[in-house]
């Protein structure tokens, strides 16, 4: 087994190397399932989720696999990254689910930091109401700054904020939203941002144009800076641009299309930042197809210096 991934060329993955992987299976404990999974599809970097993704449950974990598990990553060069439960708003009107969403979050950069991982992911929410639109950006400072506050001091994993794919009040969808949402935290500098293709051509991005996706990215880094982007999801779409839609499909097969994902992975902004899939997929047949794809897509290694 290699200590470090490669491309196929038997290269380092470097820093500057876009590293690729896949959103992955955790059942029957992180070790047992996730490790496997990196293996069969070639991934250099896991996605996980600590909790059910669909639910307020937030189980311990087991110091068991936890240690097998980052043991596991450290011997593979695997790069882990955690996704929060997709129910978390913290600009939502309802309190309850607010204060749910806070703790949810704690508990994934807890887990986050007992497995190794470099950032959390949450979505940026919505305010449900227009009416609700000013407390929602007050609610997402006041719910966002102790954690960031509190990651920071422990040297934990960042938090990534996702823009979602639009409509219900979002409060980050398009890149430029990306501006009044670091502006609530202060520009917190332990907040980056992850960003998901099938969300941003959802929200009318229109990243099959010839240059589009270089022209969102470039929108991204004009909007929040250079080095905020710190993770990208890669996912094509089963729908048209500006649905508002979040279906995700298969590299190169949907709506989107592989020149815009060729983009991607040429991009300056996205030099030695990970990249994740989110697509459909049996077992592993479909992520290995998507992670091969992005990886044949990124830049060659570069010549050594003589």
């Amino acid at each position: 087994m290699p200590t470090r991934p490669d491309d196929g060329s038997g290269a380092p993955v470097g820093p500057a190397r876009r590293p690729v992987g896949a959103h992955t299976p955790t059942g029957g404990g992180l070790a047992k399932a996730a490790l496997p999974y990196a293996d069969a599809t070639g991934a250099e970097v896991v996605q996980v989720y600590v909790s059910n993704s669909r639910g307020w449950a937030l189980p311990p974990g087991d110091p068991a696999q936890d240690a097998l598990f980052v043991e596991g990553c450290q011997a593979r060069g695997i790069l882990v990254y955690v996704h929060a439960a997709l129910l978390v708003n913290l600009g939502s009107p309802t309190p309850a689910t607010v204060a749910h969403s806070v703790r949810t979050l704690a508990h994934a950069l807890r887990r986050g930091r007992a497995i190794g991982a470099r950032g959390v992911v949450f979505h940026a929410g919505s305010s449900v109401d227009a009416a609700h639109d000013a407390a929602a950006r007050r609610q997402v400072r006041e719910a966002l700054l102790p954690l960031l506050d509190a990651t920071d001091a422990a040297d934990g994993p960042m938090l990534l904020v996702e823009p979602t794919a639009g409509g219900g009040r979002s409060l980050a969808s398009r890149m430029e939203h990306l501006g009044p949402y670091l502006d609530a935290v202060d520009g917190h500098p332990r907040l980056g941002v992850c960003f998901d293709t099938c969300h941003a051509w959802a929200a009318g991005h229109d990243l099959a144009a010839e240059g589009g996706l270089t022209a969102t990215l470039d929108t991204l880094v004009a909007t929040v800076g250079p080095g905020r982007l710190r993770l990208v999801h890669a996912n094509d779409s089963k729908d048209l641009c500006g649905s508002t839609r979040d279906r995700h499909e298969n590299v190169g097969k949907g709506t989107i299309g592989e020149p815009a994902f060729a983009e991607l992975m040429t991009h300056p902004a996205t030099a030695g930042v990970p990249v994740v899939v989110e697509t459909p997929t049996e077992k592993h047949v479909g992520h290995d197809a998507d992670i091969a794809t992005l990886k044949r897509l990124r830049p060659p290694p570069a010549a050594p210096t003589p």
